[in-house]
């Protein structure tokens, strides 16, 4: 089988970039830098939601599905900074050249990835092929919106029409599933703040688990899983989860 890799990213303000962008003065603490700027895009856009090259990655979690099993992680360490998350992002397409499957990937997480990675330097030359070193990659790459080696769920189940588009959380839950256990983005920067990663990556696992099982009912549903293939799929996360330590899981399959 095609190995799949299904990923969520969590991100913080880039305080460092905003800092030089806007010349703010050095006694303004990161906390006074992201609210200058909260209030600034307010101002002019109506939300608070920062501009996608302003965003800093705090925590990638992916799900790995290939003839060895399921497994689900989040990229690097708590120590980890945001160069090593994202190198070891590409690396895993370098070295697989998944599947790649995302909710709201094409609209959000690969943009930041994109910026992020030319920030920090990172090479990610197995992504950005679009068919010079490989045929294949002409007709269906990672980049090309209607190319399927990236399926964003979200996009291609709404038809590429924003005003249909379904929230992940809603969608799972309505699937059956457990959807958003108590954590959402919107409180990510003030875990941050509090040294709270470690509670980041485990509500980025959870969501990227929510994602592969959606992912799964649409394959159901396309005709490329059985009802039989479907329920052993369904059935292999869940014993993969009960087996995992961290109270997040136990949490989560509660919920199920």
């Amino acid at each position: 089988m095609i190995p799949v890799l299904v990923f969520d990213i969590e991100t913080i303000p880039d305080v460092a970039g905003l800092r030089v962008l806007n010349n703010y003065p050095a006694s303004m603490s990161d906390a006074e830098v992201a609210a200058a700027a909260f209030t600034a895009r307010r101002e002019k856009s109506g939300t608070e939601f920062l501009q996608h090259h302003l965003h800093r990655v705090a925590a990638i979690s992916c799900v790995f599905r290939d003839n060895e099993g399921f497994r689900v992680r989040s990229l690097g360490t708590l120590e980890d900074q945001e160069p090593k998350l994202v190198y070891d992002f590409f690396r895993i397409i370098d070295k697989y050249t998944p599947q790649l499957v995302s909710w709201n990937g094409g609209g959000f997480d690969l943009p930041v990835l994109h910026y992020r990675a030319m920030v920090n330097g990172v090479t990610a030359s197995r992504y950005w092929e679009m068919g010079d070193e490989d045929r294949d990659f002409k007709w269906n790459n990672y980049l090309s919106r209607y190319h399927t080696r990236h399926l964003d769920l979200m996009d291609l189940l709404a038809l590429y029409t924003g005003r249909a588009n379904a929230p992940l959380d809603d969608l799972a839950k309505l699937c059956g599933f457990p959807g958003k256990l108590g954590v959402d983005g919107s409180q990510v920067w003030t875990l941050f703040q509090e040294g709270r990663l470690n509670e980041i990556r485990d509500y980025c696992e959870t969501d990227v688990v929510n994602t592969y099982l959606v992912y799964c009912r649409f394959q159901l549903m396309r005709g490329h899983m059985t009802q039989a293939d479907y329920q052993e799929e369904v059935s292999l996360v869940r014993s993969t989860l009960a087996a995992l330590d961290g109270s997040h899981w136990k949490e989560y399959l509660a919920a199920w």
